[in-house]
Protein backbone atom coordinates (compact mmCIF):
# COMPACT_ATOMS: atom_id res chain seq x y z
CA UNK A 1 0.00 0.00 0.00
CA UNK A 2 3.12 2.56 0.97
CA UNK A 3 4.83 2.14 -2.85
CA UNK A 4 1.30 2.45 -4.40
CA UNK A 5 0.47 5.69 -2.47
CA UNK A 6 3.81 6.68 -3.41
CA UNK A 7 3.17 6.31 -6.84
CA UNK A 8 -0.15 8.38 -6.67
CA UNK A 9 1.45 10.79 -5.31
CA UNK A 10 4.18 10.62 -7.93
CA UNK A 11 1.28 10.72 -10.85
CA UNK A 12 -0.45 13.71 -8.86
CA UNK A 13 2.93 15.72 -8.29
CA UNK A 14 4.38 15.00 -12.21
CA UNK A 15 1.11 14.48 -14.46
CA UNK A 16 -2.08 15.88 -12.86
CA UNK A 17 -0.16 19.14 -11.74
CA UNK A 18 2.71 19.21 -13.81
CA UNK A 19 1.08 18.09 -17.18
CA UNK A 20 -2.68 19.25 -16.69
CA UNK A 21 -2.53 22.60 -14.78
CA UNK A 22 -2.14 24.66 -17.20
CA UNK A 23 -5.83 23.98 -18.78
CA UNK A 24 -7.08 25.89 -15.59
CA UNK A 25 -4.32 28.61 -15.59
CA UNK A 26 -4.81 29.58 -19.48
CA UNK A 27 -8.12 31.39 -19.35
CA UNK A 28 -6.81 33.98 -17.09
CA UNK A 29 -3.23 33.64 -18.52
CA UNK A 30 -4.26 34.62 -22.13
CA UNK A 31 -6.49 36.97 -21.02
CA UNK A 32 -3.74 38.95 -19.05
CA UNK A 33 -0.75 38.40 -21.58
CA UNK A 34 -3.47 38.95 -25.01
CA UNK A 35 -2.28 35.84 -26.18
CA UNK A 36 -4.09 34.69 -29.07
CA UNK A 37 -5.38 30.82 -29.11
CA UNK A 38 -2.46 30.08 -31.62
CA UNK A 39 0.00 30.81 -28.88
CA UNK A 40 -1.87 29.49 -26.07
CA UNK A 41 -1.96 25.82 -28.61
CA UNK A 42 2.21 26.56 -29.24
CA UNK A 43 3.10 26.59 -25.51
CA UNK A 44 1.23 23.85 -24.83
CA UNK A 45 2.77 21.56 -27.56
CA UNK A 46 6.21 22.62 -25.58
CA UNK A 47 5.28 21.03 -23.05
CA UNK A 48 4.32 17.94 -25.27
CA UNK A 49 7.55 18.12 -27.04
CA UNK A 50 9.50 18.13 -23.86
CA UNK A 51 6.62 14.59 -23.30
CA UNK A 52 8.25 13.38 -26.34
CA UNK A 53 12.33 13.87 -25.91
CA UNK A 54 11.43 12.52 -22.34
CA UNK A 55 9.77 9.45 -23.57
CA UNK A 56 12.62 8.54 -26.04
CA UNK A 57 15.08 9.51 -22.93
CA UNK A 58 13.59 7.07 -20.61
CA UNK A 59 13.35 4.52 -23.47
CA UNK A 60 17.71 4.04 -22.68
CA UNK A 61 18.52 1.22 -20.45
CA UNK A 62 21.64 2.77 -20.02
CA UNK A 63 20.55 5.54 -17.39
CA UNK A 64 22.84 5.70 -14.73
CA UNK A 65 21.86 5.53 -11.18
CA UNK A 66 18.27 4.10 -9.45
CA UNK A 67 14.92 4.56 -11.13
CA UNK A 68 14.00 6.17 -7.48
CA UNK A 69 16.91 8.68 -7.75
CA UNK A 70 15.45 9.80 -11.47
CA UNK A 71 12.28 10.11 -10.84
CA UNK A 72 12.80 12.28 -7.91
CA UNK A 73 14.84 14.40 -9.59
CA UNK A 74 12.34 14.80 -12.63
CA UNK A 75 9.52 15.39 -9.92
CA UNK A 76 11.82 18.45 -8.67
CA UNK A 77 12.28 19.97 -11.85
CA UNK A 78 8.32 19.43 -12.76
CA UNK A 79 7.63 21.24 -9.47
CA UNK A 80 10.43 23.89 -10.99
CA UNK A 81 9.34 24.71 -14.07
CA UNK A 82 5.75 24.79 -12.92
CA UNK A 83 6.71 27.11 -10.24
CA UNK A 84 9.08 29.42 -13.08
CA UNK A 85 6.36 30.20 -15.28
CA UNK A 86 4.82 32.76 -13.15
CA UNK A 87 8.66 34.53 -12.73
CA UNK A 88 8.16 35.14 -16.85
CA UNK A 89 6.10 37.06 -19.22
CA UNK A 90 8.40 36.02 -22.31
CA UNK A 91 6.76 33.38 -25.03
CA UNK A 92 10.37 31.80 -25.64
CA UNK A 93 10.85 31.32 -21.22
CA UNK A 94 7.30 30.29 -21.20
CA UNK A 95 8.25 27.26 -24.41
CA UNK A 96 11.91 26.39 -22.55
CA UNK A 97 10.05 25.50 -19.31
CA UNK A 98 6.95 24.04 -20.58
CA UNK A 99 9.39 21.71 -22.50
CA UNK A 100 11.42 21.31 -19.77
CA UNK A 101 8.13 20.15 -17.74
CA UNK A 102 7.12 18.14 -20.36
CA UNK A 103 10.42 15.65 -20.34
CA UNK A 104 9.43 15.74 -16.28
CA UNK A 105 6.41 14.22 -16.84
CA UNK A 106 6.98 11.51 -18.89
CA UNK A 107 10.26 10.58 -17.09
CA UNK A 108 7.51 10.69 -14.28
CA UNK A 109 5.11 8.31 -15.95
CA UNK A 110 7.34 6.04 -17.19
CA UNK A 111 9.92 5.20 -14.36
CA UNK A 112 7.08 5.81 -11.59
CA UNK A 113 4.84 3.06 -13.67
CA UNK A 114 8.00 0.79 -14.24
CA UNK A 115 9.29 1.30 -10.78
CA UNK A 116 5.57 0.60 -8.65
CA UNK A 117 4.06 -2.07 -11.46
CA UNK A 118 6.90 -4.64 -11.27
CA UNK A 119 7.11 -4.21 -7.18
CA UNK A 120 3.71 -4.16 -7.02
CA UNK A 121 3.07 -7.85 -9.22
CA UNK A 122 6.52 -9.04 -7.42
CA UNK A 123 4.49 -8.53 -3.88
CA UNK A 124 1.68 -10.13 -5.30
CA UNK A 125 -0.07 -7.01 -5.34
CA UNK A 126 -1.60 -6.02 -8.67
CA UNK A 127 -4.80 -4.93 -7.61
CA UNK A 128 -3.22 -1.69 -6.01
CA UNK A 129 -2.57 -0.77 -9.64
CA UNK A 130 -5.18 1.10 -10.25
CA UNK A 131 -4.13 3.21 -7.19
CA UNK A 132 -1.10 4.50 -8.75
CA UNK A 133 -3.03 5.57 -11.75
CA UNK A 134 -5.80 7.65 -9.77
CA UNK A 135 -3.01 9.75 -8.68
CA UNK A 136 -3.56 11.83 -12.33
CA UNK A 137 -7.05 12.74 -11.20
CA UNK A 138 -5.85 13.90 -7.67
CA UNK A 139 -3.70 15.93 -8.97
CA UNK A 140 -5.73 17.46 -11.32
CA UNK A 141 -8.55 18.11 -8.64
CA UNK A 142 -6.03 19.10 -5.81
CA UNK A 143 -4.75 22.12 -8.47
CA UNK A 144 -7.69 22.63 -10.18
CA UNK A 145 -9.45 23.52 -6.16
CA UNK A 146 -6.04 25.51 -5.78
CA UNK A 147 -6.40 27.47 -8.95
CA UNK A 148 -9.89 27.97 -8.22
CA UNK A 149 -9.15 29.29 -4.84
CA UNK A 150 -7.01 31.22 -5.59
CA UNK A 151 -8.90 33.23 -8.17
CA UNK A 152 -11.63 33.20 -5.97
CA UNK A 153 -9.94 36.18 -4.12
CA UNK A 154 -8.61 37.95 -7.51
CA UNK A 155 -5.03 36.48 -7.20
CA UNK A 156 -2.73 37.37 -10.40
CA UNK A 157 -2.38 34.49 -13.10
CA UNK A 158 1.45 34.05 -11.69
CA UNK A 159 0.14 33.33 -8.02
CA UNK A 160 -1.62 30.27 -9.78
CA UNK A 161 1.80 29.00 -10.90
CA UNK A 162 3.22 29.18 -7.83
CA UNK A 163 0.78 27.67 -5.72
CA UNK A 164 1.18 24.77 -8.49
CA UNK A 165 4.46 24.31 -7.97
CA UNK A 166 4.54 24.22 -4.27
CA UNK A 167 1.39 21.38 -4.30
CA UNK A 168 3.72 19.98 -6.60
CA UNK A 169 6.76 19.91 -4.65
CA UNK A 170 4.89 19.04 -1.40
CA UNK A 171 3.61 15.81 -3.35
CA UNK A 172 7.46 14.92 -4.24
CA UNK A 173 8.57 15.11 -0.50
CA UNK A 174 5.68 12.60 -0.22
CA UNK A 175 7.05 10.04 -2.61
CA UNK A 176 10.62 10.75 -1.11
CA UNK A 177 8.96 9.50 1.76
CA UNK A 178 7.13 6.35 0.62
CA UNK A 179 8.95 5.28 -2.02
CA UNK A 180 12.18 3.48 -0.23
CA UNK A 181 15.73 2.91 -2.29
CA UNK A 182 14.67 -0.73 -2.77
CA UNK A 183 12.07 0.11 -4.88
CA UNK A 184 14.53 1.77 -6.92
CA UNK A 185 16.34 -1.55 -8.33
CA UNK A 186 14.64 -4.34 -10.68
CA UNK A 187 15.41 -7.46 -11.74
CA UNK A 188 16.78 -6.93 -15.17
CA UNK A 189 14.44 -8.35 -18.37
CA UNK A 190 16.28 -11.32 -20.32
CA UNK A 191 16.26 -9.35 -23.45
CA UNK A 192 16.38 -5.89 -24.31
CA UNK A 193 14.46 -5.45 -27.59
CA UNK A 194 10.99 -5.03 -27.85
CA UNK A 195 7.85 -7.67 -28.84
CA UNK A 196 6.03 -6.54 -31.74
CA UNK A 197 2.95 -9.01 -32.82
CA UNK A 198 0.58 -6.32 -32.81
CA UNK A 199 2.43 -3.48 -30.53
CA UNK A 200 2.60 -0.96 -33.62
CA UNK A 201 -0.71 -1.28 -34.37
CA UNK A 202 -1.29 -0.29 -30.23
CA UNK A 203 1.78 2.33 -30.63
CA UNK A 204 -0.49 3.65 -33.93
CA UNK A 205 -3.82 3.82 -31.71
CA UNK A 206 -1.94 5.28 -28.78
CA UNK A 207 -0.91 8.34 -31.38
CA UNK A 208 -4.29 9.03 -32.04
CA UNK A 209 -5.40 8.77 -28.77
CA UNK A 210 -3.09 11.58 -27.54
CA UNK A 211 -4.00 13.51 -30.27
CA UNK A 212 -7.92 12.67 -29.63
CA UNK A 213 -8.01 13.79 -25.98
CA UNK A 214 -5.76 16.53 -25.75
CA UNK A 215 -7.85 19.54 -27.84
CA UNK A 216 -10.46 18.91 -24.87
CA UNK A 217 -8.02 18.54 -22.20
CA UNK A 218 -5.85 21.89 -23.42
CA UNK A 219 -8.76 23.86 -23.89
CA UNK A 220 -12.36 23.15 -22.67
CA UNK A 221 -12.09 25.71 -19.43
CA UNK A 222 -11.41 28.13 -22.89
CA UNK A 223 -14.36 26.98 -24.55
CA UNK A 224 -16.57 27.25 -20.96
CA UNK A 225 -15.29 30.53 -20.69
CA UNK A 226 -16.15 31.81 -23.70
CA UNK A 227 -19.86 30.63 -24.21
CA UNK A 228 -21.56 32.79 -22.10
CA UNK A 229 -24.51 30.65 -21.22
CA UNK A 230 -21.90 28.31 -19.20
CA UNK A 231 -19.48 30.41 -18.32
CA UNK A 232 -20.50 30.49 -14.56
CA UNK A 233 -19.13 26.70 -14.18
CA UNK A 234 -15.42 27.74 -14.93
CA UNK A 235 -14.42 27.03 -11.18
CA UNK A 236 -16.13 23.72 -11.34
CA UNK A 237 -15.50 22.12 -15.11
CA UNK A 238 -11.73 21.00 -14.21
CA UNK A 239 -12.52 19.83 -10.74
CA UNK A 240 -15.12 17.58 -12.47
CA UNK A 241 -12.65 15.90 -14.67
CA UNK A 242 -10.58 15.28 -11.98
CA UNK A 243 -12.98 13.49 -9.87
CA UNK A 244 -13.85 11.58 -13.02
CA UNK A 245 -10.20 10.71 -13.48
CA UNK A 246 -9.22 9.73 -9.88
CA UNK A 247 -11.33 6.35 -10.28
CA UNK A 248 -11.26 5.60 -13.72
CA UNK A 249 -8.79 3.35 -13.76
CA UNK A 250 -10.73 1.06 -11.21
CA UNK A 251 -13.40 0.94 -13.73
CA UNK A 252 -11.39 0.66 -16.80
CA UNK A 253 -9.36 -2.73 -15.92
CA UNK A 254 -12.54 -3.95 -14.21
CA UNK A 255 -13.99 -4.46 -17.94
CA UNK A 256 -10.62 -4.81 -19.60
CA UNK A 257 -10.77 -8.39 -17.45
CA UNK A 258 -14.47 -9.12 -18.54
CA UNK A 259 -13.84 -8.24 -22.08
CA UNK A 260 -9.90 -8.03 -22.27
CA UNK A 261 -7.53 -5.27 -22.83
CA UNK A 262 -8.16 -4.89 -26.64
CA UNK A 263 -11.68 -4.58 -26.06
CA UNK A 264 -12.04 -2.17 -22.88
CA UNK A 265 -9.14 0.36 -24.63
CA UNK A 266 -11.64 0.43 -27.49
CA UNK A 267 -14.87 1.31 -25.77
CA UNK A 268 -13.34 4.04 -23.40
CA UNK A 269 -11.86 5.36 -27.09
CA UNK A 270 -15.25 5.83 -27.82
CA UNK A 271 -16.49 6.85 -24.98
CA UNK A 272 -13.91 9.75 -25.25
CA UNK A 273 -14.85 10.66 -28.55
CA UNK A 274 -18.66 11.06 -27.43
CA UNK A 275 -17.35 13.62 -24.49
CA UNK A 276 -14.93 15.10 -27.53
CA UNK A 277 -18.33 15.82 -29.29
CA UNK A 278 -20.29 16.96 -26.38
CA UNK A 279 -17.83 19.86 -25.54
CA UNK A 280 -19.06 21.60 -28.94
CA UNK A 281 -21.80 20.04 -30.23
CA UNK A 282 -24.04 20.25 -26.49
CA UNK A 283 -23.10 24.38 -25.16
CA UNK A 284 -25.49 23.49 -22.14
CA UNK A 285 -24.43 22.89 -18.84
CA UNK A 286 -25.36 19.62 -19.21
CA UNK A 287 -23.83 19.04 -22.13
CA UNK A 288 -20.41 20.31 -20.79
CA UNK A 289 -20.38 18.62 -17.14
CA UNK A 290 -21.08 15.26 -19.50
CA UNK A 291 -18.11 16.24 -21.68
CA UNK A 292 -16.03 16.96 -18.91
CA UNK A 293 -17.14 13.05 -17.33
CA UNK A 294 -16.08 11.68 -20.24
CA UNK A 295 -12.82 13.34 -20.56
CA UNK A 296 -11.72 12.53 -16.91
CA UNK A 297 -13.50 9.06 -16.73
CA UNK A 298 -11.36 7.30 -20.03
CA UNK A 299 -8.35 9.15 -20.38
CA UNK A 300 -6.24 7.92 -17.41
CA UNK A 301 -8.18 4.32 -18.12
CA UNK A 302 -6.83 4.42 -21.68
CA UNK A 303 -3.55 5.25 -20.37
CA UNK A 304 -3.56 2.76 -18.29
CA UNK A 305 -4.91 0.22 -20.72
CA UNK A 306 -2.02 1.31 -23.34
CA UNK A 307 0.81 0.41 -20.66
CA UNK A 308 -0.58 -2.62 -19.71
CA UNK A 309 -0.93 -4.20 -23.17
CA UNK A 310 2.85 -3.21 -23.89
CA UNK A 311 3.58 -4.59 -21.14
CA UNK A 312 1.65 -7.97 -21.89
CA UNK A 313 3.00 -7.74 -25.42
CA UNK A 314 6.67 -7.67 -24.77
CA UNK A 315 6.19 -10.07 -21.87
CA UNK A 316 9.77 -11.44 -21.35
CA UNK A 317 11.34 -8.83 -23.02
CA UNK A 318 12.25 -4.80 -21.89
CA UNK A 319 8.80 -3.44 -20.89
CA UNK A 320 10.24 -0.01 -20.44
CA UNK A 321 11.32 0.08 -24.54
CA UNK A 322 7.47 -0.79 -25.09
CA UNK A 323 6.03 2.12 -22.38
CA UNK A 324 8.45 4.55 -23.74
CA UNK A 325 6.98 3.63 -27.76
CA UNK A 326 3.85 4.19 -26.63
CA UNK A 327 4.52 7.37 -25.12
CA UNK A 328 6.43 8.76 -27.52
CA UNK A 329 3.65 8.37 -30.41
CA UNK A 330 1.16 9.54 -27.75
CA UNK A 331 4.07 12.67 -27.15
CA UNK A 332 3.63 13.03 -31.29
CA UNK A 333 -0.20 13.13 -31.24
CA UNK A 334 -0.18 15.52 -28.05
CA UNK A 335 1.96 18.05 -30.21
CA UNK A 336 -0.11 18.29 -33.14
CA UNK A 337 -3.50 19.01 -31.27
CA UNK A 338 -3.12 22.25 -29.94
CA UNK A 339 -1.19 23.66 -32.54
CA UNK A 340 -4.03 22.54 -35.21
CA UNK A 341 -6.82 23.57 -32.76
CA UNK A 342 -5.58 26.53 -32.02
CA UNK A 343 -4.52 28.15 -35.43
CA UNK A 344 -8.25 26.29 -36.81
CA UNK A 345 -9.66 28.45 -33.60
CA UNK A 346 -8.11 31.67 -35.08
CA UNK A 347 -9.59 30.73 -38.26
CA UNK A 348 -12.55 30.07 -37.63
CA UNK A 349 -13.42 31.37 -34.10
CA UNK A 350 -14.70 28.20 -32.51
CA UNK A 351 -12.71 25.00 -31.61
CA UNK A 352 -16.00 22.80 -33.40
CA UNK A 353 -13.62 21.24 -36.43
CA UNK A 354 -10.54 20.52 -34.65
CA UNK A 355 -13.10 18.17 -32.26
CA UNK A 356 -15.10 16.82 -34.62
CA UNK A 357 -11.35 15.82 -36.14
CA UNK A 358 -10.58 14.66 -32.71
CA UNK A 359 -13.49 12.45 -32.12
CA UNK A 360 -12.69 11.08 -36.01
CA UNK A 361 -8.81 10.17 -34.17
CA UNK A 362 -10.02 8.35 -31.24
CA UNK A 363 -12.49 5.82 -33.95
CA UNK A 364 -9.90 5.22 -36.06
CA UNK A 365 -8.00 4.07 -32.39
CA UNK A 366 -10.71 2.02 -31.15
CA UNK A 367 -10.68 0.49 -34.44
CA UNK A 368 -6.59 0.17 -35.05
CA UNK A 369 -6.13 -1.83 -31.69
CA UNK A 370 -7.74 -4.76 -32.89
CA UNK A 371 -5.68 -5.36 -35.61
CA UNK A 372 -3.07 -8.27 -35.08
CA UNK A 373 0.20 -8.86 -37.23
Amino acid sequence: MRLALGGMLAMAAGIGIGRFVYTPILPPMTDALGFTKSTAGLIASANFVGYLAGALLAAFSTLPGSRRAWLLGALTISAATTAGMGLTMSIPIFLALRFAGGVSSALVLILSSALVLERLAAQGRGALTPLHFAGVGVGIVASAVAVAALQAVALPWQTLWFGAGALALAATLGVWVLVPDSAGTAPSPSKAGVADGGLGWLVAAYGLFGFGYVITATFIVAIVRSTPSIAPLEPAIWVVVGLAAAPSVILWTWLARRFGIVGGFGLACLTEAVGVLASVVWPTASGIMLASALLGGTFMGLTALGLMRARELAAGLDPRRAMARLTGMFGLGQIVGPIFAGAVFDMTGDFALPSYVAAAGLVVAALLVRVRR
